[in-house]
């Protein structure tokens, strides 16, 4: 457990989940590790760890996971709410939160969760009020600027950036299929963070065009190039340098001639 823990901090580190906010909410200081030069607060990751183990426990804890509801206004979180609900069979909420949903029985989309997971309690205050109203408990992802009415459990971590979001998510899913039994503790899980990741899908469609037309580009210039090396090895080529060559025959032949007459002069001298 204590390797799991440095791993899981580790990977914490890289996603950037101890950088807080400038502010801070005088609720979350108790979660507050320092405060850099910068003023950015610091969060305490071993304090983020445990309440992920926490909210773990209260997930497992109830038996139709159907029952739990994991919403996310927030952009960044919407393909981690996915991900994490088709890992442990919840029922995810991304993007708009549908006013009503958990006070206004006559509408199609009522539902009676018995337990609320948001990604940030700003954004999703609205979900947060609708519990509150219908006493259901709830677990948020808290920064240092967060507001905590309302909420049950706050896992302290920074919910502003796409790779902290996506890694939370990842380490709640997996400490709950450890706790159901669904994983063994002596292996790792075989999912990669990387699936949690929220992927703009305007960056994709432009990857796959420029990786388009890289192939394009690739496939074109290839068969020019071969071309220009059988020009180069053509006779045309080697024509033209033998025109060279006769063209400096005739200076060299000039100075022959120029170069006899001393060379008879010299012969006369001889004959003396």
């Amino acid at each position: 457990m204590a390797i799991t823990k440095e791993e899981d901090i580790q990977k914490m580190l890289v996603c950037k989940t101890h950088l807080g906010t400038r502010n801070c909410d005088y609720r979350m200081k108790r979660y507050v590790f320092r405060r850099t030069v910068d003023g950015i607060h610091v969060i305490h990751l071993g304090k983020t760890w445990e309440k992920i183990m926490v909210a773990a426990r209260v997930i497992a804890a109830i038996e139709n996971p159907a029952d739990i509801i994991v919403a996310s206004q927030r952009p960044y979180g919407s393909r981690a709410v996915l991900k994490f609900s088709q890992y442990t069979g919840t029922n995810p909420m991304a993007g708009r939160w549908m006013p009503g949903t958990l006070t206004n029985q006559i509408t199609q989309k009522y539902l009676e969760p018995r337990l609320l997971i948001v990604t940030d309690s700003r954004t999703d205050a609205q979900a947060l009020k609708e519990a509150s109203y219908a006493s259901i408990p709830v677990i948020a992802l808290c920064d240092t600027d967060s507001p905590l009415e309302n909420v049950d459990i706050a896992i302290p971590a920074n919910n502003k950036g796409k790779e902290s979001i996506a890694l939370l998510y990842w380490l709640l899913a997996r400490e709950v299929q450890y706790l159901r039994g669904s994983l063994s503790r002596s292996q790792e899980w075989d999912v990669m963070v990387d699936s949690f990741f929220w992927r703009d899908p305007e960056e994709l469609m432009r990857q796959e065009e420029m990786d388009q037309g890289l192939e394009e580009t690739w496939a074109a210039t290839k068969p020019v190039v071969a071309e220009d090396w059988n020009a180069q090895t053509g006779g045309e080529d080697w024509a033209a340098q033998g025109a060279g060559d006769a063209s400096w025959d005739a200076p060299a032949a000039a100075g022959g001639d120029d170069w006899g007459a001393p060379v008879q002069a010299g012969a006369e001298g001889q004959n003396w």
